[in-house]
């Protein structure tokens, strides 16, 4: 169930999935092909994985982080992957770059602006399931826009703080 005070946004596992089912079909109802899909990880993975799934293309993986300090509540120097994980070739043609967000836009900037300079890269278009009302990159293919830009609190985030121990509990072992 979606939750949204304005400052906060809460999101169940149905609607996540829901969110990424309405982004295929964006992309599907445009009549765009393309070749391969590069998730954003770790945000991206989840809807980069349907996308692939749905679509029946290759899955490339790029590892990003900026999003570090006070359980990943905090925004610090964006690090990106020298290399994108590819099950084989390189990347080419027609990509879709997805992500879950397009929060402040630094990274989604920056990692279009470093695909834009590969050549083999014929055509490279932006997804993602939400856009801040405080985002200065607007992706092609987006589900909400969030023109108060809540803090999204997603149903994988229970995982953040988790640890084995803790999980060995829960599990009652």
């Amino acid at each position: 169930m979606l939750t949204d005070d304005g400052k906060h946004l809460y999101v169940s596992w149905d609607d996540y999935h829901l969110l990424i089912e309405r982004l295929a079909m964006q992309v599907h109802d445009s009549g765009w092909e393309f070749d391969q899909i590069l998730c954003l990880a770790r945000g991206g993975m989840r809807p980069g994985d349907v996308l692939s799934r749905i679509f029946d293309k290759p899955l490339a993986i790029m590892s990003t982080s900026s999003y570090r300090a006070n359980a990943g509540t905090l925004q610090g120097r964006l690090d990106m992957a020298k290399y994108i994980t590819m099950p084989s070739g390189e990347l080419a043609g027609r990509v879709l770059l997805v992500d879950d967000l397009a929060d402040s836009g630094v990274t989604l900037h920056a990692v279009v602006d470093r695909l834009r300079a590969q050549p083999p890269i014929a055509e490279l278009r932006s997804a993602v399931l939400w856009v801040k009302g405080v985002s200065t990159y607007t992706p092609d293919y987006h589900v909400e826009t969030l023109p108060t830009s809540p803090w999204i609190h997603q149903p994988f985030e229970d995982y953040d703080n988790l640890r084995p121990a803790a999980l060995a509990r829960k599990l009652g072992r």
